[in-house]
């Protein structure tokens, strides 16, 4: 539940993913009393279009993904997170006090912010795919490799990302087919021999994907050749894109620093963003990992970096701002 009004809170945190969850787990153990803003129709983030989860630790017979989002939201609202299902639609990150305003036009103030919005795969744009997403359609092959033992499955793309992805789903996969729209790769050349290398792996070149097709399941990919327009079946049980992530960064364009990967820029291993009182954490600063317990882990380092600098603000004698005290922050007359 949300308040309105003139309340500066201490921490607003963007996102629901599992970076914003266990920063607001921290948050709130820390009696910061943390807002949450997650999404009116992305709550809980990638995960939530992720059936089986088997690699995050504590769960040795595998959790669902919308089960696992609603454990951490539920363990952050135990100890005080609340938490608004609502967008984000603009950011004032400048001064003392950042104001993050909502699509329903309710304006919020707090004193620090956590950026922690993710990133989003890019999408073939078809039909099929979004049909038989989480059914065959994977974005994630550490993720969901482990559920094609012994099938033929697809991966789309031909960068690194693409040939790692194939790679490593040959130690499951009975077949792995690479489906690249040109005749030569964008992949490094040591990640290109490793994947022309394997006996598992076919290059399927001048393609791209027009179809996915199956009913509950993959079964099939409808390929169009972009040399001569024809287009042909080609069996198999799962298809992985991997074309690339793009992470969640539109709202804070020209206000955060950004990376050359386009994720937004963090001190080292800290959270510290180029903006005083803003932290960013999880996919949105990670162009390499991206799995949900790395996000979590780097949740955990923005809630502890809010915190210490808060603490630092009290220490200094925070000033009051715009006529109301920060929760748990002293005024400047009380300093």
């Amino acid at each position: 539940m949300s308040e309105e009004g003139n309340v500066v809170r201490q921490v607003i945190i963007i996102g629901s993913g599992p970076a914003g969850y266990t920063a607001a787990i921290y948050a709130a153990r820390a009696n910061l009393e943390p807002l949450v803003i997650a999404s009116s129709v992305e709550a809980g983030g990638e995960l939530m279009n992720t059936t089986d989860v088997e690699n995050f630790p504590g769960f040795p017979e595998g959790i669902m993904g919308p089960d696992l989002m609603t454990k951490m939201q539920e363990q952050a609202e135990r100890f005080g997170a609340h938490v608004v299902y609502d967008d984000v639609v603009e950011l004032d990150l400048d001064g003392d006090v950042k104001t993050v305003t909502l699509g329903s036009g309710t304006v919020h103030e707090a004193a620090t912010v956590v950026f922690a919005t993710g990133s989003a795969p890019r999408k073939i744009g078809i039909e099929g795919e979004a049909r038989l997403s989480g059914h065959g359609v994977s974005y994630c092959a550490t993720c969901d490799g482990f559920f094609f033992r012994d099938r033929a499955i697809a991966v789309v793309g031909g960068g690194d990302s693409a040939m790692e992805e194939a790679t490593f789903l040959t130690k499951f996969a009975s077949k792995v087919y690479v489906i690249h729209r040109r005749d030569e790769l964008r992949a490094s050349k040591i990640m290109q021999e490793r994947a022309i290398a394997n006996e598992k792996i076919e290059f399927v070149w001048n393609s791209e994907v027009i179809d996915i097709l199956g009913d509950g399941a993959v079964t099939a990919i409808v390929l169009r050749n972009t040399v001569d327009g024809t287009t042909s079946e080609l069996p198999l049980e799962g298809v992985f894109v991997a074309i690339g992530n793009d992470p969640r960064t539109h709202l804070v364009h020209e206000k955060l620093d950004l990376t050359e990967h386009g994720t937004v820029w963090v001190d080292g291993r800290t959270s510290r963003t180029s903006v005083p009182g803003v932290f960013a954490a999880g996919d949105v600063i990670d162009p390499t990992y991206r799995q949900a317990v790395t996000a979590a882990g780097s949740g955990t380092v923005a809630a502890l970096d809010v915190e210490h600098y808060l603490a630092a603000r009290a220490d200094a004698g925070a000033p009051d701002v715009k006529g109301a005290e920060i929760d748990g922050l002293p005024d400047a007359d009380a300093a």
